[in-house]
């Protein structure tokens, strides 16, 4: 019996689907007594009744959207590029001696190709870009001096610049 409510059911949902064309179903029952629907009327002799349809629940199809295009990778943008000096600090005393120290910093992310660094003291260079980030001094007058170091591409362009640290040379005078 499930077996035949479930075949009638779909016979059923497939000639409503249909419906439209055929605007006319007949139900009728067979000799074994299954439920036949149809869009034939039953043969003569044969019992069978017409079945009205109601409205069909029809919408209309939506608007087709445009589609958005591939979505397109950004690049991710570089990291900022620093450089800094680690050492000495600001406002370092070199005491007496013969002005020799020593000029640490560091680069964030690290030096890519065809970057170097460029340490400058009073506004000039001191010696060529290099790849290390130390530096030692040697002779430095008295007096003061501010450092600054200078990370430069492969065409000597400044990328970035640290922070100026202000160093004090302490030497003796010769009078």
């Amino acid at each position: 019996m499930g077996k035949l409510v479930a075949v009638s059911g779909v016979v059923f949902a497939c000639i409503v689907s249909g419906a439209a064309l055929a605007q006319q179903i007949y139900r009728s029952v067979d000799e074994h007594g299954n439920v036949v629907f149809s869009d034939q009327p039953p043969a003569p002799g044969q019992e069978g009744e017409q079945v009205e349809l109601g409205d069909l629940n029809t919408a209309p199809p939506p608007e087709p959207r445009p589609r958005p295009a591939p979505a397109q990778q950004k690049p991710e943008p570089a990291p900022a590029r620093t450089v800094s000096i680690t050492s000495p600090e600001n406002e370092t005393t070199i005491a007496m001696g013969p002005g020799n120290f020593s000029v640490s910093g560091s680069a964030e992310p690290p030096l890519g190709p065809g970057e170097r660094l460029q340490l400058f003291m009073d506004g000039e260079a001191v010696g060529p870009p290099q790849a290390s980030a130390s530096w030692g001094l040697q002779g430095v007058l008295r007096g003061p001096h501010d450092l600054v170091i200078r990370r430069v591409n492969n065409s000597g362009k400044t990328v970035a610049e640290s922070d100026a640290v202000r160093v004090y040379v302490l030497r003796p005078s010769v009078r």
